[in-house]
């Protein structure tokens, strides 16, 4: 691995009844159904103490986004002057990283019930991190 290159993996996967990238929201807070993260089971420690009512950020690998695109009209609107990947939240970019902020609504085991998540099923989650204030800073 070079210091250009960098390995993730995925440590879920999204479970939503989203599946048409076309008629999915471009935001979470745009009436994104409810939806499940299912965890793989080596990471279950990392996710010991998330309970219903946490806010967090999900990170998503947006597998079926383009990674050649650099310029787009924001929320694909033609309309809309075209601008730089970097200046909106297009999932078309180089690297096609989602940020999702989500409120867990009932943790199963591995899985959590989560509002606001507009990925599509299947996405891989890459990772989760805690928006609360009383969140251990490491």
């Amino acid at each position: 691995m070079s210091e250009h290159t960098f390995e993730v993996r995925a440590v879920g996967r999204v479970t939503s009844s989203l599946t048409d990238p076309a008629t999915a929201p471009k935001m979470g807070d745009e009436d994104a159904p409810h939806a499940w993260i299912e965890l793989d089971d080596d990471v279950a420690d990392a996710a010991a103490e998330l309970a219903p009512g946490d806010e967090v950020v999900v990170l998503t690998w947006l597998h079926r986004a383009a990674r050649d695109v650099l310029r787009v009209h924001p929320r694909g609107e033609e309309a809309n002057p075209e601008r730089g990947v970097f200046t909106t939240r297009s999932p078309a970019r180089p690297n096609p990283i989602g940020l999702h902020r989500v409120r867990v609504l009932a943790v199963e085991g591995l899985r959590l019930r989560v509002a606001g998540l507009e990925a599509l099923d299947g996405t891989p989650v890459i990772d989760i991190k805690s928006v609360r204030r009383d969140a251990v800073d490491d």
